[in-house]
């Protein structure tokens, strides 16, 4: 992995082009090194990431645009535009776009870890299935979380 370079990731556009298709989102790298990973993300009304746990990584959310109600460690919490939010490492969180509204915001981990190319390797599958993506991501240290019982 490179270091952090200089410069100036200009709007609407990604590292070499790179927009990704991640679970009905989309997101756009716009900076990665061996300490942080930067994207823009884009969530159509009703789309989600389950439960999660990054063990290796600090993960924060400014958002742009939208509303998010996410589940923190346990609690529920609503999320809008200008806010932040700071997901520290082991700590379980949901993010959930139950609006009818897309949300925009800019996402960031440190360090980087295998984030960068779990993205890849999700947007490279011919089908994004849960089961698959799951085991996916456990081999990118994301632990995906069982679904409650009913």
């Amino acid at each position: 992995m490179q270091p952090l370079t200089a410069g100036i990731t200009k709007a609407g556009t990604g590292l070499d082009g790179i927009s990704w298709n991640i679970l009905g989102q989309t997101y756009v790298p716009k900076q990665v090194s061996e300490n942080s990973f930067a994207w823009h993300a884009t969530f159509p009304p009703g789309t989600a990431v389950p439960p999660h746990i990054h063990p290796t990584q600090d993960e924060f959310i400014y958002m742009l645009e939208g509303r998010f109600d996410l589940l923190l460690d346990g609690h529920d919490f609503i999320a809008t535009s200008g806010d932040l939010i700071r997901l520290p490492m082991n700590i379980a969180h949901g993010i959930f776009n139950k609006s009818d509204q897309t949300v925009k915001c800019f996402f960031w981990v440190t360090p980087t870890r295998k984030l960068y190319d779990l993205f890849w390797a999700i947007h490279s599958m011919k089908e994004q299935t849960p089961p698959e993506v799951v085991a996916l991501s456990a081999k990118h240290e994301v632990m995906f979380l069982p679904p409650p019982q009913s």
